[in-house]
C-alpha cells in the first residue's frame, strides 16, 4: 500500500521517509547487490515491491496513484537507496524523473489517467530515449524521425541507444525529430507502449558499472503511433527535454551523494577495523586525512543538491543549480570512491569488500545526462547570460 505523507513533511516525517529506504535497502536490495551485479540481472519484480512503497512515484499527485512528494524526500529516498546499490538507485531515479515526470509534466489529462497509476505503483517501468548512436551531448542531429500520416497519425523509424529498461520497460517517452536537423523545434515527444508494432529492444549494453540496471536500444521499425501519443504539443520536444534534464540532473546528484556516501561510510567502517603496526590505520594521519576530506566533500555536495531540490519545489529558476549539483556530486562520488579503494588496500580491489563496486559504479555519474563537460557549459551559460 503506498504511504500517504503531507506534500511538506516535517522532520519527523522526513526521518519516517529515510528510515522506510533504508530498512528496504538494507532488507531487500543488500543481500543480492553481487550477485545482480555479477549476473548482470535487472530484478523487475523488486520495482513492483517499491512501488507498495511508494518510491516508484515519489513526484506524482495521489489523484495519480503517488505519494505527491518532492524533491526533498526523493532526494533522500535516492540518497538511501543508492548508498547500498548505485544500480538500483539509478534506475529508480530514471523511472521517476525522466519517464514518469514527464508525462506529469506535459501529459494531457488523459494521458496522465492512462499512464501515471501504473508507473507510480511500479506496475509498469519507464524508459526515456533521447540519445543515440551517433548523437550524445549532440541531441539536435538524432536520426530517429515521425512522419506524419493523412490520418494524423504517426510513423516512427530509428533508435535509440544507452537507455535505462530499454528491454524491461512497459512505457517509453521518446524524442524524435518531426522537423528540419539542427531545428530546436522539430522534434517532439511521443509515449510509446511495449506492445507497439513495430518498437521493440536491441542490444543490451555489457557495463564496467550499474550492471543490475538495465541498459540497452530501443528500436523502431515503421512503427505506428495514434495521434494521442504525442506528449504536449508537436515541436516542443527539444524544450521539454532540456526542462526534464534539469530534473534530471538532481536525480543524478542524489544517485551520486548516495553513492559517495556508501563509499565513505565503508572506508570510515574498514578504517576503524584493520590495524597495522599495532593500532587502527584510522589513527595514521594518512588515512584521517582522506577520511576528513571525504567527509567535507559530501557535506559540500549534500548543501549543493539540497539547494537544487529547494529551487525545484519551490518552481524558481533551476538550470545552472541542478547542473551546479550534478557536476560536484557526480565528482565527489568519483572522488570517494576512488579514495575508498585507497583505504581498502587490497581488499579494495577484491569483490569481497564493496569498494571496488563503488569504484566502478560511480564513473557514469560524470557520464549520464549531460557529462561533467556539458554541466560546465550550461553553467558558463548561465553565468555569461
Amino acid at each position: 500500500m503506498v504511504t500517504t505523507l503531507s506534500p511538506t513533511p516535517n522532520e519527523e516525517q522526513m526521518a519516517m521517509i529515510r528510515q522506510s529506504a533504508h530498512d528496504f535497502a538494507e532488507a531487500k536490495i543488500r543481500p543480492n547487490v553481487m550477485d545482480w551485479d555479477e549476473r548482470e540481472h535487472f530484478p523487475r519484480e523488486l520495482f513492483s515491491e517499491m512501488g507498495e512503497y511508494g518510491f516508484m512515484g515519489v513526484l506524482v499527485p495521489e489523484e495519480y496513484g503517488g505519494t505527491g512528494l518532492g524533491y526533498a524526500e526523493y532526494i533522500t529516498i535516492i540518497d538511501e537507496i543508492s548508498q547500498v546499490c548505485g544500480s538500483i538507485g539509478l534506475s529508480v531515479a530514471a523511472h521517476n524523473s525522466l519517464c514518469t515526470n514527464h508525462i506529469l509534466m506535459f501529459g494531457s489529462e488523459a494521458q496522465k489517467k492512462k499512464y501515471l497509476p501504473k508507473l507510480a505503483t511500479g506496475e509498469h517501468v519507464g524508459a526515456w530515449g533521447l540519445t543515440e548512436p551517433n548523437t550524445g551531448s549532440d541531441a539536435g542531429r538524432m536520426r530517429t524521425v515521425a512522419e506524419k500520416q493523412e490520418d494524423g497519425s504517426y510513423i516512427l523509424n530509428g533508435a535509440k541507444n544507452f537507455i535505462t529498461h530499454g528491454l524491461s520497460g512497459e512505457v517509453a517517452v521518446v524524442i524524435v525529430r518531426t522537423g528540419e536537423l539542427l531545428d530546436s523545434h522539430g522534434m517532439t515527444a511521443f509515449i510509446v507502449e511495449r506492445s507497439d508494432k513495430g518498437f521493440r529492444g536491441g542490444k543490451k549494453e555489457q557495463k564496467l558499472g550499474m550492471r543490475a540496471s538495465e541498459t540497452a536500444e530501443l528500436v523502431f521499425e515503421d512503427c505506428h503511433l495514434p495521434a494521442d501519443r504525442v506528449l504536449g504539443e508537436v515541436g516542443e520536444g527539444f524544450v521539454q527535454s532540456m526542462k526534464i534534464l534539469d530534473g534530471g540532473r538532481i536525480s543524478i546528484a542524489a544517485l551520486s551523494l548516495g553513492i559517495a556516501r556508501g563509499a565513505f561510510n565503508a572506508a570510515l567502517a574498514y578504517s576503524k577495523e584493520r590495524e597495522q603496526f599495532g593500532k587502527a590505520i584510522s589513527k595514521f594521519q594518512a588515512i584521517s586525512f582522506k577520511l576528513a576530506d571525504m567527509a567535507t566533500e559530501l557535506e559540500a555536495a549534500e548543501l549543493l543538491v539540497r539547494e537544487a531540490g529547494r529551487l525545484k519545489d519551490a518552481h524558481l529558476p533551476v538550470t545552472k543549480v541542478s547542473a551546479m549539483a550534478k557536476l560536484y556530486a557526480s565528482e565527489v562520488a568519483v572522488r570517494c570512491a576512488n579514495e575508498g579503494v585507497q583505504i581498502f588496500g587490497g581488499y579494495g580491489f577484491t569483490k569481497e569488500f564493496p569498494a571496488e563496486k563503488y569504484y566502478r559504479d560511480c564513473k557514469l555519474l560524470t557520464i549520464g545526462e549531460g557529462t561533467s563537460e556539458i554541466q560546465k557549459l550550461v553553467i558558463s551559460r548561465a553565468l555569461l547570460k
